[in-house]
């Protein structure tokens, strides 16, 4: 009996430490959260790390605004739109109701300043005053705003105007994973955290005050937003958004019933990330020089780019590198191309691959 109860324990021992050798493991518990949809993602890959319901289609109330903001950045970018051009509001956004910076119709304020009331103070008129000025219209704003929920795959999303308000509304709804994949899109843009970590501040001149709907940008360690919402329909909702050393996480949580209770659901979901989760980074650099064949050079310069990888607190310690070159790596050769590339094993088992690239171009040597 005794060797019986040895060798269960042995197994036991040998099973555990097979487990561990997988490269992450989804420590999907249930939270209990008394929340509609909630869901727990790294901003860097995408992976989901929590989920609750999350792809039920419920209506986001102004967390909208999340794809408001990010076609308003992605037209900035492409040099459509300047942050110091100053936009004129139209009859149409000044009557919006809900929250808002109440502008007048005629009134003059520049696309950063209507950003950050949109950002802060979840401001309806301002999101519809930006809309009009990038695409041309409401209406055809929310063409835009499907179009772009389409190609980043949001498949349970319907928008119905900019702001979230559903009150006159037959189908404006998304999902918590559907926030997630905007929101990871709209931190691509550096810029706007610059926005969503505003705790207080002021427009016209330091007369009116602004002050943030999201409190986490206060009380929680390494936030970088990113927007809240709420109506009668859709309860308190909020994507939320915080990054210590390499890990960014974006908390979805959908039909709170109140905003503690929302508060509390996206900070213990972030908290449960960044206890259970890390990135394993290997920064971009010059690894070294290598022989090449016929060039006029004996050797050439070759390098990597950032690569990254989301690991269980731990198993980042034990990941090893190796280094692969291509056989008879011989000129001409490009600055860029590919000459090998860097294995990255955890406990024997690959799990990624990043390659090593020349970073200089060595001509063929000639007769001459």
């Amino acid at each position: 009996m005794k060797r019986i109860v040895s060798l269960i324990l042995v197994l036991l021992l040998f099973c555990s430490l097979a487990c561990s050798t997988f490269a992450l493991e989804i420590k999907n518990v249930n939270l209990d959260f008394d929340v509609k949809s909630a869901v727990l993602m790294d901003a860097n890959t995408g992976t989901v790390l929590y989920s609750k319901n999350m792809n039920e289609a419920l209506p986001p109330a102004s967390v909208t605004k999340i794809m408001t903001l990010l076609l308003v950045f992605e037209a900035i970018e492409r040099g459509e739109i300047r942050l110091d051009e100053i936009l004129t509001v139209s009859e149409n956004a000044a009557s919006m109701g809900g929250s808002q910076v109440f502008l007048e119709p005629g009134e003059e304020m520049s696309v950063d300043e209507l950003i950050k009331c949109v950002v802060v103070s979840s401001a309806n008129d301002a999101a519809l005053t930006l809309a009009e000025r990038v695409g041309g219209g409401e209406e055809a704003f929310v063409d835009l705003m499907n179009q772009r929920s389409k190609q980043l795959g949001m498949e349970n999303t319907s928008f119905e105007n900019v702001t979230g308000l559903d009150d006159k509304v037959t189908n404006h709804v998304t999902s918590a994973y559907d926030i997630a994949l905007m929101s990871r899109e709209l931190l691509k843009h550096k810029k706007i955290t610059e926005y969503t970590t505003i705790w207080m501040d002021t427009i016209r001149n330091g007369e009116f005050g602004l002050s943030n709907t999201n409190r986490l940008v206060k009380y929680y360690k390494g936030v970088t937003g990113l927007k809240t919402g709420f109506t009668s329909s859709a309860g308190f909702c909020i994507s939320a958004s915080a990054k210590r050393d390499n890990l960014h996480l974006i908390a979805v949580v959908m039909g709170a019933k109140t905003s503690n209770e929302r508060n509390v659901c996206a900070t213990k979901l972030l908290d449960f990330g960044f206890a259970n989760y890390t990135v394993f980074l290997d920064k971009a650099r010059e690894v070294g020089r290598i022989a090449i064949k016929d060039g006029v050079k004996e050797e050439m310069l070759v390098g990597c780019n950032d690569f990254e990888l989301l690991e269980n607190i731990g198993q980042d310690k034990r990941i090893i590198t190796e280094y692969k070159y291509n056989d008879n790596i011989s000129a001409p050769i490009k600055a860029g191309e590919t000459v090998g590339k860097i294995i990255y094993r955890l406990d024997g088992k690959i799990i990624g691959e990043s390659p090593i690239f020349a970073k200089e171009t060595v001509e063929k040597m000639s007769f001459f």
